[in-house]
């Protein structure tokens, strides 16, 4: 039976009246009276109305509750414990999610509860609706200017440990045999040798190969693999052990990390090196979902955009006005940066605040990148790839005419003899070969000396790339350039206050939900921050104060007098209606 409480009619009592000004004060201009005032009614209660009955079953947990107690867990960075503590005895909880009862069923979640709760959550992808809503309803509170824009990326941990090679294969092959003597038992005793079942079930070898010496390494693995290939062959036609988790596991270990040559009785493994060991290959088996790079290393990593307020003729920036995190997807460790661009120009677009500027290292500005994001009237504001010593990157020392592309003259100010469009659309420029053979330049210059004259050959790609690396050694480019840096110090606060450098869980779909909270928890603290400097801003503390008792009081003496005439005079019922005796 579906529970949800009413949070919509006005109540004739304030149930925290009994605080006083000063702590009251302090309660709405804090987290909690930013998110019970502007984000708690935008909880997106409906998406899992389907895992329920409307009528029948026992009550729910209220539905508010539950989904703002796994947002504010996140955003405080709490362990289930934790939670539940705060849930019970913390007044800011409380108020941020509208809790008035003292019963337990109001104030109290165990931890089965809560992590049932998560899992529906998460499977609903209910962090995407949270993050999205809440932080579209705190750039509108906090007008925020959404014009210009950063995007970077960073990586993120999951709850695994780091494995090495012969880890990675002795903890495959443990957790297979595990299920395969807890499932299929009788399988497990016809087709498992105890010698390869003691090599790695018993406990006195448990963590056994993490402790192998350095000579003897090789052997080793070659060992593990061999059993690896052994049980691969020995299941691969029955079709009930290869639907198991822990047996796709093998087949992908085996496939990724080794090679199978020979045939028929011949057949033997040999192990990869490591440069032909594919980036997305399994890390640790209880972590399949984690994948390697080879600058941040094993895990995850986060894509985050945010908006960003350059500062005014003053020198100084709008501190009412937060930064606030608008993009975030969350993605394997080997996925390259490039690519994460038009997904976030897209999805924030189509919700009304996207950028008309924005900013990222050299991974994100790319010729395709710029071109698409231009298409969508996106200006990108980001340092091209490459070597600033190469030829290539020398054509931007030569002079062009912007309206047809085509080369006016070269670093030494003499102009091509002669200038054509090529059927493969291409732009040869020739120069005389007598200028060319003698310039100091030349050992680094595109241009080409050949039989009959020296050319420069360049297509439409590379001309507006050449465009590009003059534009960035301008002043104007660094003066925009200077505020993609901010986006470091949004990163490291995101990682360090709010845990996500290590987070508690594993998988994917976990990592995902955990982090995009983390990031929604930011704003709000972000948008606090900025909210409370303009709570009451033209009255001093005293008067403040003075004026929020003499508002209290009325209130109070209001009610008194209702109470007091319904007390002394009573209330009778006449045609529908009631008047006092």
């Amino acid at each position: 039976m579906i529970t949800i409480n009413d949070h919509h009619t006005v109540r004739m009592f304030d149930p925290w009246g009994y605080l006083e000004p000063k702590r009251r004060q302090l309660l709405e201009q804090s987290w909690s009276g930013l998110f019970r005032k502007h984000l708690f009614e935008k909880i997106p209660v409906h998406t899992i109305f389907n895992h329920f009955d409307a009528q029948n079953g026992r009550p729910t947990k209220e539905f508010f509750t539950v989904i703002g107690t796994v947002a504010l867990q996140q955003m405080h960075d709490l362990s289930d414990a934790a939670t539940i503590e705060a849930l019970a005895f913390n007044t800011q909880w409380h108020y941020a999610l509208d809790i008035i009862s003292e019963s337990d069923t109001e104030k109290y979640l165990c931890e089965k509860t809560l992590r049932t709760y998560r899992r529906i959550l998460i499977k609903e992808k209910v962090d995407t609706l949270l993050f999205e809503g809440m932080t579209d309803t705190l750039l509108e509170q906090c007008g925020v200017d959404t014009s210009k824009q950063r995007i970077d990326s960073t990586h993120i941990c999951s709850n695994m440990r780091t494995l090495r090679r012969i880890e990675i294969f002795a903890r495959t092959i443990t957790g297979f045999l595990k299920k395969l003597r807890h499932s299929y038992h009788e399988r497990f005793e016809a087709c498992i040798e105890p010698e390869l079942s003691g090599r790695y079930l018993e406990k006195a070898s448990d963590g056994c190969f993490s402790r192998v010496k350095p000579s003897e390494a090789t052997p080793t693995v070659q060992q593990i693999a061999d059993d690896l290939f052994s049980l691969v062959e020995r299941f691969k036609s029955d079709k009930k052990i290869q639907h198991l988790h822990a047996y796709r596991l093998l087949t992908r270990v085996l496939s990724e990390q080794c090679r199978v040559v020979g045939s028929g009785n011949d057949q033997k493994v040999e192990i990869k090196p490591p440069q032909e060991v594919p980036s997305d290959s399994l890390q640790n088996p209880s972590d399949s979902d984690a994948t390697y790079d080879g600058h941040k290393g094993q895990g995850y990593q986060i894509q985050m955009m945010e908006t960003y307020q350059p500062v005014n003729a003053d020198g100084k920036r709008d501190t009412t006005k937060p930064n606030l995190i608008t993009y975030t997807m969350v993605e394997p460790a080997h996925k390259p940066d490039e690519h994460a661009l038009q997904p976030a120009l897209e999805n924030t677009q189509s919700r009304g605040c996207g950028p008309d500027e924005a900013q990222g290292d050299a991974s994100y500005g790319s010729d395709q990148n710029v071109q698409e994001a231009q298409a969508k009237g996106v200006s990108i504001i980001a340092p091209t790839k490459g070597a600033s010593t190469t030829p290539a990157r020398k054509l931007k020392d030569f002079t062009f005419d912007d309206s047809a592309h085509t080369v006016i003259s070269c670093p030494e100010g003499h102009p091509p003899e002669k200038v054509k469009r090529m059927r493969s659309q291409r732009i040869s420029a020739r120069f005389s070969k007598a200028h060319c053979s003698v310039c100091p330049r030349h050992a680094t210059c595109p241009v080409v000396i050949r039989k009959n004259g020296a050319y420069l050959r360049y297509d439409e790609k590379q001309y507006r790339l050449a465009r590009r690396r003059a534009y960035e050694q301008t002043p104007e480019f660094l003066e925009k350039y200077r505020w993609r840096a901010g986006i470091e110090g949004t990163i490291s606060h995101y990682k360090k206050d709010f845990g996500a450098g290590r987070l508690r869980v594993r998988g994917l779909a976990q990592v995902r939900f955990v982090a995009v909270l983390k990031a929604l928890g930011l704003n709000i603290r972000r948008a606090a921050k900025a909210l409370a400097q303009t709570f009451f801003p033209f009255f001093p503390n005293s008067i403040r104060n003075q004026t929020y008792r003499v508002i209290v009081n009325i209130n109070s003496v209001f009610y008194w007098l209702c109470i007091r005439s319904v007390l002394r005079y009573g209330l009778s019922k006449n045609n529908n209606s009631f008047t006092f005796m």
